[in-house]
């Protein structure tokens, strides 16, 4: 059983249908997938944050003792001072041996001690060599920069200057807490999956670390502000904000990996190769049902003028054998007539199974020949105009073929008015193509079945095969390459076909 022309356009809309639902899970499923990984990025982020904080809790307690092993060691230079100045004034042995074993019990502290002129009296804790009875090399005066030397006095008078500087354990502790400083940072921003991060400064100006970044981003950076930089690449996220030090807020940027980057484009690479599967598909099964279609023409065609042969060449005869009997010659004319018609419409498929050959013909004088035939054979409720130009214009036709489509266009309107109404031909020149507007006052058509008319199988009749104006369409586009289209139509007020052939000199 046959679908029919609305069934194949209903099965071909459950397809498209189902190709989009199919889509439409592959695309809600990506767009899942990649929320979470990007939910899964940020916990990461967020944990590394989490370290960050912890460690600079352990940074700020390490610091606390810092200070206090600061404040000691102040303390014990300055018990040192005081030794040496109460050496002066101390004239118990007992008391002085007390003294001078505090002085001596300083293992750590590098101390210079100089009279009022600067110059070197002791040293101790010191590798460098230091010349006694002479001043301080530059050299050395650098490294004791940093505390300003203590006056020793006696009897209000200074005649001493104690020169320190921090303690070999202190400078460790301090180089240690400096590594811990930058290597948190060289961890977070260095992450195992290969998200891009930037860790800047509290106003976001200083790019204090940046991890996974591309040499493109980098160039980006140099070119703008690491303000301008941050707020277009990395905005999709929101910044982490970290403590770097006991004061200093610093903040951590971060984008999408290069996996969701990448996942991101897949949808739209999906649909795009759906697509083109789908209309590599199309355009397959188009060529094979056009080919089909063709062979269909062909066979159909052939068949029914091979099948017409046989009774006309019989009626033929019998018209010769009537011309005998000596009947009345009109009856014998119009014998002919039906004769000779049947014998075109033989001619007419014949050619429809192959391609038939064009000549130039007047397409004025062609068009009236088939409405004067049509014309004799239409009921006179119909009234007919014709409109055309007194001079030739020619373009290249089988006229069997052409009078058909005319004829069939003709017959499409009288049955559209019901048999009744008027009918209106016009021929005229727009540029380069000879138009022929065929209008009537039917029923007319609605707009969405405009292009729907010519496919083969469409009818609104309850007798008819949906083969007339596809054939016509086929004559004027594949033969005569030309047009013929629906050029307008308004319910219960008529519709006007038109025929735009290129014309020739």
């Amino acid at each position: 059983m046959s679908l029919g022309y609305s069934g194949k356009n209903r099965i071909k809309f459950a397809f498209f249908c189902l190709a989009m639902i199919i889509i439409a899970v592959i695309f809600s499923f990506l767009n899942s997938t990649i929320r979470d990984i990007r939910q899964e990025e940020r916990k990461k982020v967020m944990l590394w944050a989490d370290a960050v904080k912890q460690r600079n809790n352990l940074l700020e307690y390490t610091s606390e003792l810092f200070e206090k092993l600061q404040q000691e060691e102040l303390q014990k230079v300055e018990l040192w001072k005081e030794s040496q100045q109460m050496i002066m004034e101390v004239e118990d042995s007992q008391f002085l041996t007390f003294l001078l074993k505090i002085i001596s019990n300083n293992k750590d502290i590098p101390i210079i001690l100089t009279d009022a002129n600067k110059e070197v009296i002791t040293t101790m804790n010191i590798d460098e060599k230091i010349e006694i009875g002479k001043k301080i090399p530059e050299s050395i005066l650098s490294k004791f920069s940093k505390y300003k030397p203590l006056q020793v006095s006696y009897k209000g008078k200074v005649i001493n200057y104690l020169y320190y500087s921090d303690s070999q354990m202190f400078n460790e502790i301090q180089e240690m807490i400096n590594n811990m400083i930058h290597s948190f940072i060289v961890e977070v921003a260095q992450n195992s999956v290969s998200v891009p991060v930037i860790i800047t400064n509290s106003d976001t100006t200083t790019i204090l670390a940046d991890g996974n970044l591309s040499e493109k981003d980098l160039k980006k950076i140099k070119r703008e502000s690491v303000q301008t930089y941050v707020q277009k690449e990395m905005s999709e996220n929101e910044p982490i904000q970290i403590l770097l030090d006991k004061e200093e807020v610093g903040y951590l940027f971060y984008k999408d990996s290069v996996l969701i980057s990448n996942l991101m484009y897949y949808p739209l690479l999906l649909i795009v190769i759906t697509i083109l599967l789908a209309m590599i598909v199309y355009f397959t099964f188009h060529s094979f049902e056009k080919y089909e279609k063709n062979q269909l023409w062909v066979g159909m065609s052939k068949e029914t003028a091979h099948q017409l042969g046989t009774p006309i060449s019989s009626l033929m005869a019998w018209t010769e054998i009537l011309k005998m009997k000596e009947l009345d010659p009109n009856i014998i004319s119009e014998l002919d007539k039906d004769v000779h018609r049947l014998e075109t419409i033989a001619e007419r498929f014949s050619k429809v199974g192959s391609i038939p050959s064009l000549t130039r013909e007047d397409v004025v004088q062609t068009t009236l020949n088939a409405i004067n035939y049509m014309k004799n054979r239409t009921a006179k409720t119909v009234v007919s105009n014709v409109i055309a130009p007194e001079e030739p214009l020619y373009a290249n036709l089988n006229t069997s073929l052409f009078a058909w489509v005319i004829e069939n266009l003709w017959k499409n309107a009288i049955d559209a008015m019901q048999g009744k109404g008027t009918l209106t031909i016009e021929i005229s020149q727009e540029n380069d193509l000879v138009c022929i507007d065929i209008s009537d006052t039917g029923k007319g058509i609605p707009r969405n079945k405009f292009k729907t008319i010519f496919q083969p199988g469409y009818t609104t009749k309850s007798r008819g095969w949906g083969l007339g104006l596809s054939l016509a369409q086929r004559i004027i586009k594949e033969y005569h390459h030309g047009k013929i289209v629906v050029k307008s139509s308004e319910i219960d007020k008529g519709t006007t076909f038109r025929i735009s052939l290129p014309v020739v000199q």
